[in-house]
């Protein structure tokens, strides 16, 4: 499989598995279960899961009033974002 295809097919997968751990935090949070870290949301998204994280936070509108939460993880997409740049200049 070409390095294009498979970096595709991972954040494809890790953008699936964001949005439905997001998810699961937002009902956890609207019957007042245990919630999921935020550490992991983030690393979710430094992972490749960014773009299912960002469409859940659109579509869930959850994690989307916390200033802090919400700087980190574009700090944790824009790290992804350079890291896959600078793998793809160096190939």
């Amino acid at each position: 499989m070409s390095f294009p295809l498979l970096l595709i097919t991972c954040m494809l997968l890790m953008s699936l598995f964001s949005y439905a751990v997001y998810a699961v935090d937002k009902r956890a949070a609207q019957q007042g279960r245990r919630r999921v870290p935020e550490r992991t949301l983030h690393l979710l998204a430094l992972l490749g899961g960014w773009p299912g994280a960002l469409l859940a936070q659109w579509r869930l509108r959850h994690k989307t009033a916390k200033p802090r939460f919400l700087i980190v993880f574009w700090l944790t997409t824009l790290g992804h974002v350079a890291v896959v740049a600078a793998s793809i200049m160096l190939r």
